[in-house]
C-alpha cells in the first residue's frame, strides 16, 4: 500500500525507525554483475534472432536507455567467458530459464570472438 495509507512493509508512523540501507560493497558487486550478465544475455538473444545488428543493439542502450556503454561492448570489455560462466552459475544454482545462457554466447565463447 505504500506511504500514502501508511501501511506496508515500512513504517510510515510518525517516529518510526528507517531501516538503515544495506552497504555491503560485495553484496552490492555481486548484484549488479548478476543484473548486467542478464542484460547482456539478453541483448546477445537479440542479435541471434535477429532483431537487430550489433551495432543498433549498443546504439539503442546508450542513446536510448542513457547506458554508459552498450551491453554487446560491455560483454567484450568483461570477457564473454567470464558473462558465460556467471549465467551458468546463476542457472546451476537457481534452474530459471532468465540465467540460461544464450547459444550464441555459448558459439561465440567457444569460437574465441568479441562482437566488435
Amino acid at each position: 500500500m505504500g506511504r500514502k495509507s501508511g501501511h506496508g512493509f515500512y513504517d510510515y508512523s510518525e517516529g518510526a525507525v528507517k531501516p538503515e540501507p544495506n552497504t555491503d560493497i560485495v553484496l552490492g558487486t555481486k548484484i549488479v554483475d548478476r543484473v548486467v550478465a542478464m542484460l547482456i544475455n539478453e541483448a546477445i538473444d537479440a542479435l541471434f534472432l535477429n532483431i537487430a545488428s550489433a551495432k543498433d543493439i549498443d546504439l539503442a542502450m546508450t542513446k536510448g536507455v542513457n547506458y554508459p556503454k552498450g551491453l554487446l561492448a560491455w560483454a567484450d570489455e568483461k570477457g564473454l567467458d567470464t558473462v558465460l560462466a556467471q549465467l551458468e552459475e546463476l542457472y546451476t544454482n537457481y534452474c530459471e530459464d532468465r540465467y540460461r545462457p544464450s547459444p550464441l554466447l555459448r558459439k561465440m565463447v567457444r569460437e574465441q570472438k568479441n562482437f566488435f
